[in-house]
């Protein structure tokens, strides 16, 4: 008789665990469709439960609590939800399942608590504005920086000498007609950048301009320097160089 009632003890243990394991194969999961979410349960707004675990579901049941909150007969066994329409505070979501073969499936619990809208925007801005801050505080950081180190240095690029444009694209400076490489460190105004030309060093709001007017920019510039506009110019320079030098020699 002991070696029975082992056995017998043997196999209800081994029915039990089956039970149990079974039992947890149904899985639920919170997705946010619009609204506030923690991240440590605290929610507001639309949000769906989602199931899985299990093939051969025919139904699940969701329950808010001890009440039903609704139920599904069709793949994938989804049930949308607003925090809006139940009592504020804490509670728990969980779920069962009937398989295609009449087995019932218990799913996990999840904590959450449901709070107003006005809490859920007082916690949503105090995240936020410090995240602007930061950003704004880094564009601004980035945009000095540039403004310092690129202070009075040009580059000498050769009038219609072909050229890349990067990510940012192209832009016509407004103020020598020369294209140019938009600048990660100009500042992003929306449809226009405030972005530095490199070639007469100064700062305009310029767009991103196309592949057709940039080329034609490049070629602008070569009519530009046989009619002797970018000569003249740095003849110009030159003249005022010479002054200054020759203004040395001159009794004050």
């Amino acid at each position: 008789m002991t070696i029975i009632n082992i056995l017998l003890a043997l196999l209800f243990s081994f029915y039990s665990t089956s039970a149990g394991f079974q039992e947890e194969q149904l899985q639920i999961s919170l997705k946010r469709n619009w609204g506030y979410s923690s991240g440590t349960g605290r929610i507001q707004g639309t949000f769906t439960i989602r199931t899985s675990g299990s093939d051969d579901l025919s139904q699940v049941v969701y329950f808010l609590d001890d009440q039903v909150l609704g139920d599904t007969h069709e793949e994938p066994f989804n049930l949308q939800f607003n925090t809006d329409n139940f009592t504020l505070g804490a509670h728990q979501l969980h779920a069962t399942g009937l398989t295609a073969s009449n087995t019932e499936l218990s799913s996990n619990i999840i904590q959450v608590e449901f709070v107003s809208a006005d809490d859920s925007w007082q916690a949503a801005t105090k995240i936020i504005v410090p995240l602007v801050v930061v950003i704004l505080g880094a564009v601004g950081l980035a945009f000095l920086v540039a403004l310092i180190f690129t202070r009075g240095k040009k580059e000498q690029l050769p009038p219609g000498a072909p050229r890349k444009y990067g990510h940012y694209g192209g832009a016509i400076c407004p103020k020598c007609s020369r294209p140019f490489s938009r600048h990660i460190y100009g500042l992003n105004l929306g449809l226009v950048k405030f972005d530095r030309c490199p070639y007469c060093g100064k700062w305009s709001l310029v767009r991103r301009a196309s592949r057709d007017d940039l080329e034609a920019a490049e070629a602008a510039e070569i009519g530009a320097t046989e009619e002797g506009v970018f000569s003249t110019h740095r003849s110009e320079e030159g003249d005022l160089r010479q002054e200054i030098e020759d203004s040395r020699f001159e009794d004050l």
